[in-house]
């Protein structure tokens, strides 16, 4: 299936994730373990940030089952990495192997979203061999069902992954495998994460989609208005255009 290309406009500046959001816009990304958003979406997020949207990870699990670490180095590391995107960063507070998608995680879930007001939401696709990104993308699906945007991410452990969606994140890519940097522990001596990897499916998703680089999603809800696109003209002059 052909997938449609949609691009986050981002004008070369950076932002301190303390600060106000610009566009007035807040997007939230769900993983159920640290390493797993970055996998899944960190050039998306970036591309957000410099769009001036506010952009809040929430991993739901301590990742403490993750190869060569334990949950604080596992803690840190995250933290890293949400600095290098510019997000804020949530943590769930479940056990890394034993996330349910029931009405404990759905209503973490939705907590973090009646406090960041998000209406863009990335997370799990079903189709996975890891449970608990099973779970995750479940429990997000119920809590997030009001949102404009729900959009599944690709992952090293997703099945059968085929793009309707690709967000175009030229210029993006170095900040993603930035992220992953940032968790050594999964990084060093180990394949769960494989950084050539990552930036070969940027290109082959940006390939399918004809931009340099992209990164792949599924929808389950996705509301698009034209006059909020800041590449077309505001509703209002247009409409005085008009009359005029």
């Amino acid at each position: 299936m052909d997938g449609m290309l949609y691009s986050v406009d981002a004008p070369e500046i950076d932002r301190d994730p303390s600060a106000p959001a610009r566009s007035g816009r807040t997007v939230l990304a769900v993983g159920a373990h640290p390493d797993d958003i970055e996998l899944g979406c960190a050039a998306t997020l970036r591309a957000h940030v410099l769009a001036g949207d506010r952009v809040v990870m929430l991993v739901l699990t301590d990742g403490c089952n993750g190869p060569g670490a334990g949950a604080a180095l596992r803690r840190a590391e995250q933290q890293l990495a949400a600095r290098s995107i510019g997000a804020e960063l949530r943590w769930g507070g479940f056990r890394d192997g034993e996330l349910g998608d029931g009405l404990e995680t759905i209503r973490t879930i939705e907590g973090v979203l009646k406090e960041t007001g998000a209406t863009t939401v990335y997370t799990h696709g079903h189709d996975d061999t890891h449970q608990d990104h099973r779970a995750a993308s479940r429990a997000v699906a119920s809590a997030a069902r009001h949102a404009e945007r729900l959009l599944f991410f690709e992952s090293p452990s997703s099945v059968n992954f085929q793009p309707q969606l690709y967000i175009d994140v030229s210029g993006c890519a170095e900040t993603k495998l930035q992220s992953l940097r940032a968790h050594a522990s999964q990084v060093s001596g180990s394949r769960k994460v494989d950084l050539r990897a990552v930036d070969a499916l940027l290109r082959v998703r940006g390939f399918q989609s004809g931009v340099e680089e992209a990164e792949g999603f599924r929808v389950r809800r996705f509301v698009y208005d034209p006059r909020a696109d800041a590449r077309l003209p505001l509703a209002a002059e247009a409409e005085a255009s008009v009359l005029a």
